[in-house]
């Protein structure tokens, strides 16, 4: 089992910067601004496959859905990450199973425990600059400690995410696998 049945999945994370809450459809114009802006960010995280060039508002419309429909069924949770006001997408944050993270590797180096999670979030590229990405991921380390009820979390970057490996490291992380072009850690 991916997330433990009768577990409450968190509803949100307020910071002073920032509002982490479900990803839904109506988030679209926002998204895909965020989206658009961050294409060089975002392409380090999918290899140079995503977002493509052209990529439309109605190809992030179906996205959404998708991600809000795998929320909504606990097979898969993605939140956006926006300012207080909701009136700016910083990024996002996807959950998704561990065992999904090996298969897609065609790797498996140890028995992966139920209710395991792999994590991975990207930033808008332009608040990279002012470190949004670090105190991000220091507000999602305590969140899965304190809050969510997985019995393992790893932080997941493509090893060309240079920026994002220092990131783990200078939080103490330690690296637990390298798959392919993937480093996790925990």
């Amino acid at each position: 089992m991916f997330y433990p049945e009768n577990a409450v999945v968190p509803e949100m994370l307020r910071t002073e910067e920032m509002l982490i809450r479900p990803l839904q459809a109506t988030d679209v114009e926002l998204d895909y601004d965020a989206v658009v802006t961050s294409r060089a960010e975002l392409f380090l995280r999918s290899d140079g496959a995503w977002p493509r060039e052209g990529f439309t508002l109605a190809e992030n419309l179906v996205d959404l859905i998708r991600h809000e429909r795998e929320h909504r069924e606990r097979v898969a949770f993605t939140y956006t990450v926006m300012n207080p006001t909701e009136t700016l997408c910083l990024g996002c944050l996807y959950i998704n199973p561990l065992t999904q993270l090996f298969q897609t590797a065609n790797s498996v180096t140890e028995p992966i425990v139920n209710a395991s999670a792999y994590i991975t979030f990207w930033v808008r590229q332009s608040h990279l600059q002012i470190d949004l990405d670090r105190r991000l991921l220091e507000a999602l380390i305590s969140w899965f400690r304190n809050e969510w009820s997985f019995s393992q979390v790893t932080f997941v970057a493509k090893k060309a995410q240079e920026r994002q490996i220092q990131l783990f490291e200078e939080q103490g992380m330690q690296r637990l696998y390298a798959l392919q072009h993937l480093v996790v850690f925990a």
